[in-house]
């Protein structure tokens, strides 16, 4: 069976008093796509240093490939860290080539790995530009393509679409794609951008204040958070219909134009779809029934609530 490419076993953080993070376990299978998510201050940027080898767990295992995270597993890694790193008085190729050389890479490989990136995102004209000229946006982009150029099998990145436009965000998650399905790559991603979530993720690890709150494949989850959600559109006497529902559902929404009725429910005491249209159709003309699909951002508020108001 193949190692994880990251597995933890209660790691745990401390700075002074402050108890960054908790005993965490996690694991992040080979070829996946796992969003690291979170408010500020969860514990996300302590543990992707950890990841990294900028600090050490105080307590726990931390293995890279089934190893014992070590310096010699850098190579494999390419890291974006949140903070921005260029050097604004070198030319933006320079910058990258010199990074790419503290990774090994022989200058003639990196200037032809270079130029395809540059072409893909969109970046040609910018080779011998000084970098202070670049915009936030394409500094993002050039800060990618410095972390993806050595060709690493892990990438570890910490909201890479800051800065970045609409369409120059597509370009990067479209990159990021191929570099999964086609080299294999595995990709951590931590972001509050959580249509990138829906988009790219397979799995999410959700911290808050520094504990791991929620784990699993992303279609699970959501499924999970929309069961008994129902979207319910007809024509009739709303009211006696309420009424009648008793405690079988209780109303999320409710509005209505031009006398058809919609209403968001959540069925309630074991009460499924079927039971609902069956109960309905003697009430309401139903011209609509279907579940709600709750989505990330919807799954991330209401599980952050929900921890603060239990914790």
């Amino acid at each position: 069976m193949t190692p994880a490419v990251i597995h933890t076993q209660g790691i745990c953080k401390t700075f002074g008093d402050h108890r960054a993070l908790k005993p965490l376990d996690m694991e992040v299978g080979q070829g996946r796509i796992v969003g690291l998510l979170g408010p500020n201050g969860a514990g996300k940027t302590t543990l992707l240093r950890m990841l990294t080898g900028i600090t050490r767990p105080d307590e726990g295992e931390l293995t890279i490939w089934g190893e014992k995270h070590h310096r010699g597993l850098l190579s494999r890694m390419g890291y974006l860290p949140e903070e921005r790193g260029l050097y604004k008085g070198m030319r933006v190729a320079e910058q990258v080539l010199y990074f790419a050389s503290l990774r090994g890479m022989k200058r003639t490989d990196a200037e032809r790995e270079l130029k395809g990136w540059f072409e893909r995102l969109e970046v040609e004209g910018w080779w011998n530009r000084e970098v202070g000229d670049l915009s936030k946006g394409m500094a993002q982009k050039v800060q990618f393509i410095a972390t993806v150029l050595h060709r690493p099998e892990l990438l570890i990145l910490d909201e890479p679409f800051s800065g970045l436009d609409p369409i120059n965000a597509q370009l990067v998650r479209e990159e990021m794609l191929r570099l999964v399905r086609e080299e294999g790559v595995t990709l951590l991603l931590s972001t509050h951008d959580m249509g990138s979530v829906e988009s790219l993720c397979d799995d999410v690890v959700m911290l808050n204040q520094g504990t791991k709150v929620l784990g699993g494949q992303v279609d699970e989850i959501r499924s999970a958070a929309s069961q008994g959600q129902v979207h319910l559109r007809g024509r009739g006497n709303l009211l006696a219909f309420v009424n009648a529902l008793g405690a079988q559902a209780k109303v999320d929404r409710s509005a209505t134009n031009e006398g058809v009725h919609e209403l968001d429910l959540t069925l309630l005491n074991g009460w499924d779809m079927p039971a609902l249209l069956s109960f309905a159709v003697n009430h309401l003309d139903v011209m609509e029934a279907s579940p709600i699909q709750k989505s990330m951002e919807e799954v991330f508020v209401t599980t952050v609530e929900n921890h603060r108001s239990h914790g």
